[in-house]
C-alpha cells in the first residue's frame, strides 16, 4: 500500500506518464443513506489525494457507496476502537464491509510539494519559496536547481490554480528603474497582471516595474502610521503601493513620483482604477521631485503633518541630501511636523547603528533619540543583508541650513515660529 511517487529522482523534463502507478488501498462499502451518519468516524481516516474523491459509487448504483481509506491511518475493521465498531454496527457496517480496492494513480494525484521532493536533489534546498503576483509566479532559483527550472515552472502552472506564467529572476535589480531581467520557465509570456493589496487594486507590467508581494505588511504598517487627511510625498512611488492606499484609506493628499516611465504609467492607471482624486503624479528624478514640489507645497502654509516615503533601499539614503537647505530663505510663520520614512540595506551584525549612521551622514546632521519615530527591520534579504526602515522627524536645522560658504547676511532667513526649534 505504498502511496509514494515512483522513482523519478533527477528528472529534468517533466514526463507525467512516469508518475503513474497502481496501488491497493483499504475501503469500506456502506449504504448511501448511512454515508453522512458514518462520517463522524470515517472523516479522519479518508484518503486525501489531489483530484481524487474519497467517496465513490459502487458499480454505478445509487444505493451503495465506497469510502477510500488512508492505509497509514486505518487498514481494517480491527484498527477501529470498540466504541467506533459499536457505532458503525448500528449502521450495519461490520468487518465484512471492509476490503481493498485498486486505484490507478497518476501525476494529477500528487501534491506539488511531493512532486518536487521526489524529483529534486535529495538533501538540498528544494523549491519551497516563491512570490505570486496575480497570475504570475516569480522564482529566484539557486544554482543547483537551474537544471530543473523548466520542470519546476511546469509543475507550478499545473498545480496552482490561476497561474499562467512562471518566471525566474535572471539578473540583479536595476537600481535606477528597479526592474530586472527574467526568464519565462513555463506558461504564457504575459506580464500584465493585477493584484489586490490593502483594499486597493494594482495593475502593472511585472517585467517593467518593481513589485514585491513580501512588502505587503510593510505597506500596511506605513498606512497605519499616516494621520487621517494628512499629506504624503512618495519619492519612489513605483506603481503606488504606498500612495494609492494612503489616498484611499487615510484620505491623504498625495504627491507620488517615480522616475521609471513604466511605473509612472501604471501609477496613473492605478490612481484611475481606484477612483482617486487626491493624488498628483510626477515622473521626475527623486531629488528634483523633492526640491521642486516640497517647497512649493510648504509655501501654501499647510497645517497637517507631512510624511515622506523613500522606498528605494539601494539608494534612498543618498537622496536625503536633497533636504539640506530645502527651506533656506523661505519665509514662514510655522511649519508642520515632517516625518521621513527611509529604507536601506544593512548588515545584520550592526544593522540598527549602521542605518542611523548612514542617515546622519547623508543629512550631515545628527538625529536625536526623541526625533526617531521607529527603526524597523522590514525583512531579511539574505543571511547578511537586511532591509531596514528609519522613520524620523527631520531636524529643522537641516531644512533651513544655508548652503556651504553662505552666511546669514548672504540670504534672507526664513521667518519661523519661535516654538520651532531643532526638534
Amino acid at each position: 500500500m505504498d502511496l509514494s511517487i515512483p522513482d523519478v529522482r533527477g528528472m529534468t523534463d517533466l514526463d507525467r506518464a512516469k508518475f503513474a502507478k497502481e496501488v491497493a488501498v483499504p475501503c469500506v462499502e456502506i449504504q448511501s443513506k448511512n454515508v453522512g451518519k458514518s462520517m463522524s468516524i470515517f472523516k479522519k481516516y479518508l484518503l486525501k489525494m489531489e483530484k481524487l474523491k474519497p467517496v465513490m459509487e459502487v458499480d454505478g448504483t445509487e444505493e451503495r457507496r465506497k469510502l477510500l481509506l488512508d492505509p497509514l491511518l486505518l487498514e481494517t475493521w480491527n484498527s477501529l476502537s470498540e466504541a467506533e465498531q459499536q457505532k458503525l454496527s448500528e449502521l450495519k457496517i461490520n468487518e465484512a464491509s471492509f476490503s481493498n480496492t485498486c486505484l490507478q494513480l497518476d501525476y494529477r494525484n500528487f501534491r506539488m510539494e511531493d512532486v518536487f521532493k521526489a524529483v529534486l536533489p535529495e538533501g538540498k534546498e528544494g523549491c519551497t519559496s516563491y512570490s505570486r503576483i496575480g497570475h504570475i509566479i516569480h522564482l529566484n532559483l539557486r544554482d543547483h536547481l537551474l537544471p530543473y527550472k523548466n520542470l519546476i515552472g511546469q509543475v507550478l502552472v499545473d498545480k496552482l490554480i490561476g497561474v499562467k506564467t512562471v518566471v525566474n529572476k535572471s539578473s540583479v535589480i536595476d537600481s535606477t528603474y528597479r526592474n530586472f531581467e527574467m526568464e519565462v520557465l513555463a506558461g504564457e509570456a504575459d506580464f500584465v497582471t493585477e493584484v489586490k493589496e490593502n483594499m486597493c487594486i494594482f495593475k502593472f507590467d511585472f517585467s517593467k516595474v518593481y513589485w514585491n508581494s513580501r512588502l505587503c505588511t510593510e505597506h500596511e504598517r506605513i498606512i497605519k502610521l499616516l494621520p487621517q487627511e494628512s499629506v504624503l510625498f512618495d519619492v519612489f512611488a513605483g506603481v503606488g503601493p504606498f500612495s494609492v492606499p494612503a489616498a484611499k484609506i487615510r484620505k491623504c493628499r498625495v504627491f507620488a513620483n517615480d522616475l521609471n516611465p513604466s511605473s509612472y504609467h501604471w501609477l496613473k492607471e492605478n490612481v484611475r482604477l481606484n477612483k482617486l482624486a487626491n493624488v498628483e503624479t510626477f515622473n521626475l528624478d527623486g531629488r528634483q521631485f523633492i526640491r521642486e514640489q516640497m517647497p512649493a507645497f510648504v509655501l501654501t502654509k499647510p497645517t497637517v503633518p507631512i510624511n515622506i516615503t523613500m522606498n528605494l533601499p539601494a539608494l534612498a539614503v543618498e537622496f536625503l541630501d536633497a533636504f539640506i537647505g530645502l527651506l533656506h530663505g523661505v519665509e514662514l510663520d510655522s511649519l508642520p511636523d515632517i516625518t521621513i520614512h527611509v529604507y536601506s540595506f544593512c548588515e545584520e551584525s550592526s544593522a540598527f547603528s549602521e542605518m542611523r549612521t548612514k542617515v546622519e551622514s547623508s543629512l550631515k546632521h545628527s538625529i536625536e533619540d526623541e526625533q526617531i519615530v521607529e527603526l524597523v527591520d522590514v525583512r531579511d534579504v539574505s543571511p547578511k543583508k537586511h532591509m531596514l526602515r528609519l522613520s524620523f522627524r527631520i531636524p529643522l536645522a537641516v531644512l533651513t541650513k544655508a548652503p556651504e560658504g553662505e552666511t546669514a547676511s548672504d540670504a534672507k532667513r526664513p521667518k519661523l515660529d519661535l516654538e520651532l526649534q531643532d526638534r
